[in-house]
């Protein structure tokens, strides 16, 4: 399943969002024939009641910045105290005349501290940008969700999952399903949905994006959808029936459906009702 967000269909097509367009009949005579037994359902994950977005500890970014100039100040400090800085840097800054200690357990502790205060400070710059989000966890635990943006400071311990959670169109391929008579079919719906926890979306399911696809897989297996020429209020039912089903199974992993439409039919070859035209 793609991860951009897809468009929908133009308007060159001359179909309204939700009508079931292009059927090609292949037909051999005879009785319609039943599909291939399919998943009658979506598997649904075990998510523990536990697991639920909330905002993560961050810091302006400005304190990040300021946490990395201590640390390089603090390393040049320590360098002065070891008696390191060249001369001409002595005399530029100007500093009082070193003390000339040396590398000592006293200045190598020094150099870490500083060292560390300096990559913590710089390592934890991030931007924060719309429409995305990070879900943070530390050792596999859950940490919070950062949906601010603009520059900010972040653990550099955590472990950053970034997550799109802006609303999104997906069309996909031809998937099986049948009409109200079991005639087999090729569908192609447009799903319009969000991530909307991104906790339960990351960490719930091993990836909710192809969690959504297998869903609208199942459902197709479950719901009739009527061919090109049926009522209109058939059609309507369909893509009624599809949201649902599909919203019901991917709420536990936090992830909302909108809407999931037909958009293309196609009689399955072999499948077809009546004579050849």
């Amino acid at each position: 399943m793609s991860t951009t967000t897809s468009r929908t269909p133009p308007e060159s097509e001359g179909q309204p969002d939700g009508s079931v367009t292009g059927i090609r009949r292949h037909v051999s005579g005879g009785q319609p024939r039943s599909r291939q037994p399919l998943p009658v359902c979506c598997r649904l994950p075990e998510v523990g009641p536990e697991l639920v977005e909330r905002p993560a500890r961050v810091l302006p970014g400005a304190a990040g910045v300021l946490a990395g100039v201590a640390g390089i100040a603090g390393c040049l400090a320590t360098s002065w105290w070891a008696g390191l800085l060249p001369a001409a840097v002595v005399k530029a800054l100007p500093l009082p005349a070193s003390l000339g200690a040396g590398l000592g357990p006293a200045q190598w502790a020094a150099y870490a501290g500083a060292g560390a205060l300096g990559v913590s400070g710089f390592g934890g710059l991030t931007r924060g940008r719309t429409g995305r989000a990070w879900v943070l966890a530390l050792f596999g635990r859950y940490r919070g969700t950062v949906r601010r943006t603009g520059l900010l400071w972040v653990n550099p311990l955590l472990r950053r999952r970034v997550v799109d959670v802006r609303l999104r169109h997906w069309r996909s391929e031809a998937m099986p399903a049948a009409d109200p008579d079991g005639t087999a079919l090729r569908v192609v719906v447009l799903v319009v949905w969000r991530a909307r926890d991104t906790a339960r979306a990351v960490l719930g399911v091993e990836d909710h994006e192809r969690y959504v696809r297998e869903c609208v897989e199942a459902a197709l297996a479950r719901v009739p959808v009527e061919p090109a020429g049926g009522a209109r209020s058939g059609v309507t039912a369909a893509g009624d029936a599809l949201t649902r089903l599909v919203a019901e199974e991917t709420a536990p992993v936090g992830v909302e459906v909108f809407s999931v439409r037909p958009l293309r039919v196609t009689v399955t070859l072999g499948s077809g009702r009546g004579e050849p035209s």
